[in-house]
C-alpha cells in the first residue's frame, strides 16, 4: 500500500497529452485567457467564487498557481488545444492532504468547449497521472450539488458520493450545501470512458 505521494513529479513540471489536448504549467501571458473563462457567468455559476473583474486578478491566480507548484502543494495544468494552442481550460490537484495521500481536484473549461469530450479526455489523463505517476490514494472533488454537469463528470469516471454537507459554506450572503466525491486508486479504471 502506498503510503506517501511520489514527491519526484515536483522536479521538472510534468506535461501530459491526450490525443487533441496538451496539459501544461501556467504562463503569466496566460492571464487574458484565464480572465475569459474566470469572468464568465455560465463557468463561475457554480464554482461559489467571484467572477474576476480584471486581467489583473486572473494574474494574480497563476501567479499563486506557479507558487504551488513549487511549493511542492499542488499541481495546476493549462489545457491547452493540440492543433491552435488556444488556452480552452484547466485543472489539477490544487489541494494535497499529504498525511492522507489524497487530493482535491478542481477544473473548469471554456463554454465554447463543453459538452465535446474534453474535460473527459482530461480528466482520464490526470487521474491516470494522479494514480500511477504521482501515487495518490484518493482523489476528491467537492462539488455544488446543482452542479449536475460536473457530478454526471466525476460519476463517469467512477467517483463516489462520501457525504452530503449541509449549508457548510458561505458565500454571497447565504448559506450553500456542498457534496464530496471521491475516487480511489483501486477503483480507478485504466481505460478512458
Amino acid at each position: 500500500m502506498n503510503l506517501k505521494i511520489n514527491d519526484d513529479v515536483f522536479d521538472q513540471f510534468p506535461k501530459l497529452e491526450t490525443k487533441r489536448l496538451t496539459l501544461e504549467s501556467f504562463r503569466i501571458e496566460d492571464s487574458e485567457e484565464i480572465f475569459k473563462i474566470r469572468s464568465d457567468d455560465r463557468v463561475m455559476k457554480y464554482l461559489d467564487r467571484d467572477n474576476h473583474k480584471t486581467v489583473e486578478e486572473s494574474k494574480i491566480m497563476i501567479q499563486k498557481i506557479i507558487q504551488t507548484y513549487k511549493d511542492r502543494a499542488g499541481i495546476n495544468w493549462s489545457i491547452r488545444n493540440k492543433v491552435s494552442f488556444e488556452l480552452i481550460g484547466y485543472i489539477g490537484f490544487w489541494d494535497l492532504i499529504r498525511e492522507n495521500v489524497r487530493a482535491e481536484i478542481g477544473y473548469a473549461l471554456k463554454p465554447e468547449y463543453w459538452g465535446k469530450g474534453y474535460m473527459s479526455e482530461t480528466l482520464f489523463k490526470v487521474l491516470d497521472f494522479g494514480f500511477n505517476e504521482f501515487k495518490l490514494h484518493s482523489v476528491l472533488g467537492n462539488v455544488n450539488p446543482r452542479n449536475e454537469r460536473s457530478i454526471k463528470l466525476l460519476e463517469k469516471f467512477g467517483f463516489k458520493k462520501e457525504a452530503h454537507f449541509k449549508e457548510d459554506y458561505f458565500y454571497n450572503g447565504k448559506f450553500l450545501d456542498s457534496v464530496i466525491y471521491c475516487l480511489l486508486e483501486s477503483d480507478f479504471s485504466q481505460k478512458e470512458n
